[in-house]
């Protein structure tokens, strides 16, 4: 009998990865599907991007770099992360990472022993718990409330707070529920929880992505207040701000001592990340904004259809999401009916009886909703709807 790392079976696979092998597996069988599983922008990468990693191949660009990334693209990161967000950073508070999950990863892995505890905000991004379990770290959920829009208070973090406390993530706009944190608010639970000499680690990945309002990050902060920044760790990624998902590529700003540790940590996984990458992401920090407008004002018109048809089905509930493009409606009147006891179970028949895929929400820690991906075309956003009406129709 295989005996496998503790560590290692503390954890579970994705469960958006897994809809993902699910959903293509079926395609491959030939079933006709309409996928929101998926949290990936369905725009190509913008011509400037993809041309400057065609050139780097040309000039071969493609020996090793440090492992922490190039020096000229740290710059470049923090020159952009200023002018966009108004932060301050400098190369030497800057990791650049295989993608924004590995930031995180690092991040958590650099900070937690054994015991530790994580303020995580509750619906959360899959892949929070899964690492802090893996570090041997214990979450500490904080609730929020789907009438209230998922807003995070300051009371509900302030009472999370234990002498175990080691770290807090934030994440906003959030995966799954689209929920923004008003950056008032941002700033009160950043005086409190590093005030306390715990981390804050802020995950802006969808920061650009915000409908109604201008896009924020805690660096700003951070950039005036020496306390702040001295327990602020900011996760960045171009994979949803540029539509780079396949490239691989995040990034973190933070004390230069926390990014020596996740340097080090890194020099012995992954190395650096792929070098003519690196080029292609010089190339869309550097360059206009105009493709990042133009997929926001395309998510917005897409968010307002989906929630519009959504609310539209007898017995659905869906807040409207601020931020993101993910809708996260509420089934719990189709629970416990025909059989059907769990999310699971019902987004396990949807995916069977109806060809569409999402994702249950007991992955982001609730048990009455499923998180459903707007990043896809109108076209299949109305074949969707129209499929769920049915299968709903039919319980």
């Amino acid at each position: 009998m295989n005996t496998f790392s503790d560590r290692v079976s503390r954890i579970r696979v994705s469960s958006t990865i897994a809809v993902t092998i699910e959903a293509d597996r079926l395609r491959s069988e030939g079933v006709d599907l309409i996928d929101f599983g998926a949290g990936e922008p369905d725009f190509p990468t913008p011509e400037h991007i993809k041309q400057a990693g065609v050139a780097a191949i040309g000039a071969n660009f493609t020996r090793y770099t440090p492992a922490g990334g190039t020096t000229e693209l740290k710059k470049a990161i923090c020159a952009w992360h200023t002018r966009e967000l108004e932060s301050a950073y400098t190369p030497a508070e800057t990791i650049v990472t295989v993608g924004g999950k590995h930031a995180i990863f690092n991040t958590v892995s650099a900070l937690l022993n054994a015991g530790d505890e994580t303020i995580i905000p509750v619906p959360y991004w899959v892949s929070f718990r899964d690492m802090v379990e893996y570090c041997g770290g214990t979450c500490v959920f904080v609730p929020t409330r789907e009438e209230d829009g998922y807003e995070l208070t300051v009371p509900a973090v302030e009472k999370a707070i234990t002498p175990k406390t080691r770290l807090m993530i934030l994440n906003s706009p959030n995966n799954p529920s689209g929920a923004v944190v008003r950056p008032e608010v941002m700033e009160e639970i950043a005086h409190l929880v590093t005030g306390r000499g715990i981390w804050l680690m802020t995950d802006e990945c969808y920061c650009h992505l915000v409908y109604g309002s201008k896009p924020f990050s805690l660096g700003k902060l951070a950039a005036a207040d020496p306390k702040v920044r001295a327990r602020l760790v900011v996760a960045g990624s171009l994979s949803k701000t540029f539509a780079m998902t396949g490239w691989r590529l995040g990034y973190a700003l933070a004390p230069k001592e926390l990014i020596g540790e996740m340097l080090k940590l890194q020099s012995h996984s992954t190395s650096n990340p792929t070098s003519i990458v690196q080029k292609a992401a010089m190339a869309a920090l550097a360059g206009p904004m105009d493709s990042v407008d133009a997929m926001r004002r395309e998510y917005e018109k897409r968010r307002n259809f989906i929630v519009e048809g959504l609310r539209s089905i007898h017995g659905l509930a869906c807040p409207m999401p601020s931020g993101a493009f993910y809708a996260y409606p509420n089934i719990g009147k189709y629970l416990r009916m025909n059989g059907t006891k769990t999310a699971s179970d019902l987004c396990s028949r949807m995916l069977r009886e109806a060809g569409v895929a999402v994702v249950p929400g007991e992955a982001f820690g609730t048990n009455e909703h499923f998180r459903l991906s707007y990043a896809t075309s109108m076209e299949d956003l109305s074949k969707g709807l129209d499929r769920m009406r049915k299968f709903f129709a039919a319980f």
